[in-house]
């Protein structure tokens, strides 16, 4: 696995080696980020990398300038590989590594992002109180189906592509939808 594109462009990234992490594939992460430059994101973003894994979506971003990354994993292996990765890459002060549950991380850490990632296993059910605790402008899911925000929901689907098996839903809250959208 590589850094797609930006500064870090072509640089191999560790993965964590174990059937339990799934990593985005280098097509899958061209394509989402190719769709988020029309949000002008992620320059100078502030990002949310959940069940971060290796860190790639998180890398990725910091790679074609995001600000800050907080990469959030429960599994002390992908933690570690996360700060390997950043600290192989020379960008680890842009970005902060916690090992927690998501939901407790989420319950606890409000802060407003600009730009979430999402990337659980697939058997993950709890997207409905995911979408309810992530404080993001646009939230980038990957599952093996489409996300779909409920009725009333702040969500809106922006965009779903799928790749493989993975389906990536961008979703935007409804008031910071582009004009025109």
């Amino acid at each position: 696995m590589r850094v797609v594109g930006g500064k870090l462009g072509g640089r191999r990234l560790k993965t964590v080696g174990t059937d339990a992490v799934r990593p985005t594939s280098d097509r899958a992460r061209e394509a989402v980020f190719n769709m988020l430059v029309s949000l002008g994101l992620p320059d100078g973003a502030a990002v949310l990398d959940l069940f971060a894994g290796s860190g790639a979506l998180g890398i990725e971003a910091l790679s074609r300038g995001a600000a800050h990354t907080t990469f959030v994993d429960w599994d002390a292996v992908a933690c570690r590989t996360v700060t390997a990765n950043l600290t192989a890459l020379g960008i680890i002060e842009h970005a902060t590594v916690v090992r927690a549950d998501v939901g407790g991380f989420l319950a606890q850490h409000g802060d407003s992002m600009d730009l979430a990632f999402a990337d659980p296993p697939y058997r993950f059910d709890g997207w409905r109180d995911l979408l309810d605790a992530v404080n993001a402008d646009v939230l980038v899911c990957e599952s093996d189906r489409e996300i779909e925000p409920g009725p009333g929901d702040e969500w809106r689907t922006h965009r779903v592509r799928q790749y493989g098996t993975p389906v990536i839903t961008i979703l935007l809250r409804h008031a910071e939808a582009p004009c025109g959208e």
